[in-house]
Formats: C-alpha cells, structure tokens, sequence
C-alpha cells in the first residue's frame, strides 16, 4: 500500500513538471511570435534610402470631419431657366448659325425670321397712323359744335367712336408689331421690313435647335432651345429611409463621371416632399462657385455630409492596405550599425473611418502610443510597404 502511494505521487509529479515545461514552452512560444510579429511590422531605411525615399513626417491631428451620405444625381436647372425661342406669327427661316452648346450672352442675334405678312402689319399701324390726326380734329371740332347745340349728338358720337376705334387699333398693332420683334419708331420713320431678328433673352448654351435655314416655321414651333447657365444646380436622388438624416444648408460634394476625383462643393436647399415610385426623393443643391465646365444632364456622383464631429485624423496617402487591413508607417528612432545611420519604423494598422477633403478618420489598433505621440510618415507610405513586404519575402523579417 505504502508503495503504490508513493507510485501514484512520483507519476503526479512527473505531470506536474511536464505541464509547468509545456507552459513555459508555449509562453516563450508566444513572446517569439509577438516578437517575430513586431519585427514584421518594423522597416529599416539606411540615410541613403530615407532621403532616396524623400519621406515626409507629419502627426494624426484632431479635425472635423463629417459622416457622408453616398448619393447620386445630375446637374440640372430649374424650369424657368430652360426657354424656348420661338416667333409667335411663324415664317420662314433666312438666317441660324447657332449649334447645340453654343455659347450665348444676353441680346446676340440668334436667328432672322422673314414673313410677307409682316409688310401688312406695318402697313395698317402706318394707316391708322395716318387716319389718326385726321380722326382727332373731327372729333375735337364735333365736339365743340354739340357744346354750342349747333350739331346733332349723333354727329358726335359717331367722330368719337372712329377716333377712340382707330386709337384702339393702333395700340393692338403696336403690341403685335413689338410681339413679333419689329421696332414702331423705325416704321414710323418710313423703314419697313419683311424679316424680324431673334436675339437671345439671357445669357447661356444652346441645348438644342430644331430648324433650318428655309424652314418654315409655325407659330407653335420651338426654333431652339436656351439653357441660363448662371442657375445650375445639382439634383440629387435620396431614398426616403436616408431623407431624415438631410437638412438644408448641408454641404454637398460631387465629382463628375470623366473627373471622380476632383471634387466640387453644392449646399442643399431644397428637399422634396414626394415621394416617387422608387422611393426616392429630389435633394436640391446651390453651387458654392461657378463652373464653366458643368452642362444641364450631366452625371454627378456626390456626398451629402450629415453630421460634424472631430475625430483623429490623418492625410488619405499616409495609409497603406495590405492583407484587408489599413496601416499607417510611425517613425520610431535612429540607431547606428558601424557608421551607418539606420531609421526605424513601425507599421501601425488602423480602422479607417469617414474621409473628407483628403484626409481620412483613423482609430489605432493594438498600439501602445497616444496618437499625438505618433511620428507620422505622411509622404512616402507605400514606399516603406514595398520595402517592409518585399524584405519579409526575402525572409529577411524586416529592413536592414
């Protein structure tokens, strides 16, 4: 009995021993991997290549930066900024050398109109003209014969009413003579014409033109088309579970499709209050600036931003993607091998957050530094991931 308790005892301690060797192991296994992993994650630059790489430093630096709603659209303008040219009594076209896109300012001739009844106008306005002073002594002087009871009030009222009838016709003439674009005072000069000039209402493109020299045209008849440029704005397509996160006065960023990565600035000031099939709703957008490069129709892709906060945050070209994950390179120190100066980095990763005007929210992982202890390598980060992947390849663990 006695010894099978020392048996049992001797085998007790023999697994104690090989548990507490086991632990030892597997700790010394963990800090060889913590240290292999930190070693990974470190690049060496000799001077040589550290001013080779012409890195820049920098730190991560508290910003405001918003959360940004993905969102696309198209430039646009409002509907009284879209006309129509056309000639309200039609004729023939004598004279068009606009194009679509063509640039127009405000009173440039657009198109000549010629019509052989503008000659019948002109002539019953120059009539009534002449009828008109002829008209008026008649009146003037059966007027004073029935205040001195010498003629009749028939006599009277008829001289009135060819004169008030003629006055009446001239005024309609003169305001079909200024519809359809022909000057009075020219006329009454003597000068009459069969053609009319078109000039240009405002300033802006010409979106579309739908005639041609010899074409007649009716009343009805658009001749082109004039988009007021100086009123673009952007439209936006919002999906109605997003619509209470925008408010007016929010900024908006927007790139065009041939230019995704040049950025331009809007302010929301209007918001739809339908609902559409879709289930989306117009967002409207006020320009900061003018461009002359936007056109009505145009795609925009754009970032409604709908809250501010400040956040840690670095340059977007300061962070590196490699295996899935986000990085950024910290300059630790400078050391010497022989006489050779050596400059150390450590390979920091990152969660990215929101990003906005070229820099990026940034939160550390697994990292014992403050952010603003951080010695930030702000120009040259891919440089130093090539270096640190491409020594890791060659097996080397980090740069030397």
């Amino acid at each position: 009995m006695k010894n099978s308790f020392k048996y049992i005892k001797s085998i007790f301690i023999h697994t104690l021993l090989a548990l507490v060797v086991i632990a030892c192991e597997s700790q010394s296994k963990v800090e060889q991997e913590a240290q292999h992993h930190e070693e990974e994650n470190e690049v060496e630059l000799t001077q040589a290549q550290y001013d080779q790489a012409r890195l820049e430093l920098g730190s991560i630096k508290k910003r405001n930066i918003g959360s940004e709603l993905q969102v696309n659209g198209m430039i646009d303008v409002p509907p009284q900024s879209n006309i129509s040219i056309n000639m309200p009594y039609g004729g023939f076209i004598k004279f068009i050398d606009m194009l679509p896109g063509t640039k127009v300012r405000k009173g440039q001739l657009l198109a000549v109109i010629e019509n052989p009844e503008f000659i019948q106008y002109q002539q019953d306005y120059l009539e009534g003209l002449a009828n008109q002073e002829y008209l008026k002594a008649e009146f003037d002087r059966q007027q004073k014969l029935y205040n001195e009871k010498v003629a009749s009030g028939k006599s009277f009222q008829q001289a009135k009413s060819s004169y008030l009838a003629n006055e009446a016709r001239i005024k309609s003439m003169v305001a079909r003579l200024k519809l359809i674009g022909l000057n009075t005072t020219s006329i009454r000069n003597g000068k009459v014409s069969t053609s009319v000039n078109i000039y240009a209402p405002v300033s802006g493109y010409v979106r579309e033109v739908y005639t041609n020299i010899g074409k007649f045209i009716n009343p009805k008849d658009v001749i082109m088309d004039i988009t007021n440029a100086d009123d673009l704005h952007v439209e936006l397509t919002v999906y109605e579970n997003d619509i209470p996160k925008v408010k007016d006065g929010q900024r908006i960023r927007f790139s065009l499709a041939n230019t995704p990565d040049q950025w331009r600035e809007a302010e929301v000031f209007l918001i739809g209050r339908g609902v559409r099939e879709d289930r989306s709703v117009t967002v409207h957008g006020h320009l900061k600036e003018k461009y002359e490069d936007l056109l009505p129709g145009m795609y925009v892709s754009a970032k409604i931003e709908t809250d501010m906060q400040e956040v840690w945050a670095v340059p977007e070209q300061a962070v590196v993607r490699f295996g899935g994950k986000h990085f950024i390179f910290a300059y630790t120190e400078t050391s010497k091998k022989g006489d050779e100066k050596i400059n150390s980095f450590d390979m920091l990763e990152v969660v990215v957050g929101n990003t906005e005007d070229g820099f990026a929210q940034v939160e550390l992982i697994n990292s014992s530094l403050e952010y603003n202890e951080v010695k930030l390598v702000t120009k040259g980060a891919f440089t130093l991931l090539a270096k640190a992947k491409n020594t890791e390849e060659e097996g080397g663990g980090h740069g030397h």
